[in-house]
C-alpha cells in the first residue's frame, strides 16, 4: 500500500507505521522498511523521530487520540444509559473488521514488557483514561460502585479484543453488548 505523497513526511511515517505496526507487530517492522514504504530518507526519519521507539510512542498517542475523539462523539448529549452503550459500541467497533488484529495497546504491551519504558507510559495513560471514562459513565448512570463497574467494563473490553481474534467476532460483539446491559440492569440503579 502506498501512502499519499502529498502528506508531510512525518505524517507519511506515522501512517505507514500505524498500518505496519498494527498488521505485523512493532518489533517485526524495521526502520528500513518504514523508510522505504513511507518514501522518506533515513535523515528525514531521524529528524522527526530520534529512534523507532519515538515513532511507536507517536503511533500509540495518535491511536489514543482517535479513540478519545470517537468516544466523546459517541457520548454526545445522550442519556447515561445510552452513553454507556454508545461508548462501548464505539470501543468494540473494530472487532471483526477485515484487518482486525486486536487492541493496539494490548499488542504493544506484549512487545514492551518493561513497565518503565516510554511506550508503556503511553499504554498506561490510555488505560487510565479508559478506566476514568468508564467510571464517570458508571457514576452518571448511578451505579452503586462505579469503580467496580469501570473495572468490569475494562475487562470486558480487553476480553472482547482478545476473543474476537480467536472466535466469531459477531458473537463476541453481541456477548459484549449483553454483558454491558448486565452490568447496568434496565431498572434504575
Amino acid at each position: 500500500m502506498t501512502i499519499a505523497q502529498d502528506l508531510h513526511p512525518k505524517d507519511r511515517l506515522l501512517r505507514t507505521a500505524s498500518r505496519l505496526f498494527y498488521a505485523e507487530g512493532i518489533r517485526a517492522v524495521g526502520v528500513e522498511r518504514l523508510i522505504t514504504e513511507a518514501s522518506v530518507t533515513r535523515a528525514t526519519f531521524y529528524r522527526h523521530f530520534p529512534g523507532k521507539d519515538d515513532l511507536v510512542v507517536a503511533y500509540l498517542k495518535a491511536t489514543a487520540e482517535g479513540i478519545k475523539d470517537a468516544v466523546e462523539r459517541a457520548r454526545g448529549d445522550k442519556s447515561p444509559r445510552e452513553a454507556v452503550r454508545a461508548v462501548m459500541a464505539v470501543l468494540s467497533a473494530p472487532l471483526g473488521e477485515d484487518d482486525f488484529r486486536g487492541c493496539q495497546f494490548l499488542n504493544a504491551a506484549a512487545e514492551y514488557p518493561d513497565p518503565d519504558h516510554p511506550v508503556r507510559a503511553v499504554i498506561d495513560d490510555q488505560r487510565t483514561w479508559l478506566f476514568r471514562t468508564l467510571r464517570d459513565l458508571s457514576a452518571d448512570l448511578g451505579h452503586p460502585d462505579p469503580d467496580h463497574a469501570a473495572r468490569v467494563l475494562v475487562m470486558l473490553h480487553d476480553g472482547a479484543f482478545q476473543g474476537a481474534e480467536l472466535d466469531d467476532a459477531a458473537i463476541v460483539r453481541e456477548t459484549l453488548r449483553r454483558a454491558v446491559d448486565e452490568v447496568f440492569p434496565m431498572q434504575d440503579l
